[in-house]
């Protein structure tokens, strides 16, 4: 049988957004536009006589900066070597100087030996949180005329490798996404995103300089919920204490962890603002 690799088509890739579902990974319902926006020509797949055999993204966000994500082989095709072989296709045609994953930790040595190397763990919390709107004159909506201002804040504060503008125009307007900020010196002092997911809803990016902060946008964004009593996902990067004790003091669990590795130079991210992560799809 003949597998063929080419770039997928934005309706494909609606199909590998359904498998990270299947997968356990809990995408929002949003997220296939989003994601596949920000770079049409960074999602791959192999093809085989029964369609869509197995998937891979990676993500431009320019010449410096890629992410590797959404790499899965559909069940009755595993242990083929059909994943390796699109995985190599894809990182031979990729051409960022750094190139970043969120990889399952068990997967680390495979990962190394096409050049990752260990930056830091990025953990999942989960659990069902109550929230009340917190009383401030700082905190405001962010809109989609807002794009430049949140990309400025992220790129003054090392919140993000590159700029992500385009990224940033889907995931601020995505339906039913509620992103909050609180005013500051650049305009903000931190901002974060709520979407509804298959189960429940995540929280991500949350940027803050503070916990306090953190606190204020995470309340506030968990009041615009209607259904406050499904679970809310926060991952968090390990180095972060703060972001732990702010899990921690809503009794959210632990649920699992990914390894995030970079080949190239690694970025010089201020996880001490980082209280969640955008994605593990997209970094």
């Amino acid at each position: 049988m003949t597998d063929k690799i080419r770039r997928l088509k934005s309706f494909e890739f609606a199909t590998a957004v359904d498998w990270a579902a299947q997968e356990g990974w809990n995408p929002g319902f949003s997220d296939a536009d989003a994601f596949f926006n920000t770079d049409p020509l960074g999602f791959w797949g192999a093809f085989d006589k029964q369609g869509l055999a197995a998937v891979i993204s990676a993500v431009h966000y320019n010449s410096d900066y890629g992410f590797v994500g959404f790499y899965i082989c559909r069940p009755d095709r595993r242990g083929e070597g059909l994943g390796f072989r699109l995985w190599e296709t894809v990182l031979s045609e990729a051409v960022a100087k750094t190139i970043g994953l969120d990889g399952v930790v068990d997967q680390q040595e495979n990962y190394r030996k096409s050049g990752f190397e260990l930056a830091y763990r990025n953990l999942r919390f989960g659990g069902v949180v109550s929230a009340s709107t917190p009383q401030t004159d700082d905190l405001f909506e962010l809109l989609i005329n807002d794009i430049a201002i949140i990309d400025a804040f992220e790129q003054t504060c090392n919140l993000f490798p590159e700029s992500r503008i385009e990224f940033l125009r889907g995931w601020i307007s995505g339906e039913k996404h509620t992103a909050l900020a609180l005013r500051g010196p650049m305009g903000l002092r931190g901002y974060g995103v709520i979407r509804p997911c298959r189960t429940g809803h995540k929280v991500g990016p949350l940027f803050a300089d503070n916990i306090d902060d953190a606190r204020s946008l995470f309340h506030a964004l968990l009041a615009t919920r209607k259904d406050q009593d499904q679970p809310v996902y926060l991952d968090i990067p390990d180095g972060n204490e703060a972001a732990r004790v702010l899990v921690e003091e809503h009794g959210m669990q632990a649920e699992f962890e990914t390894a995030r590795m970079y080949r190239g130079k690694a970025p010089e991210l201020n996880l001490g603002m980082t209280f969640g992560i955008t994605s593990f799809e997209l970094g």
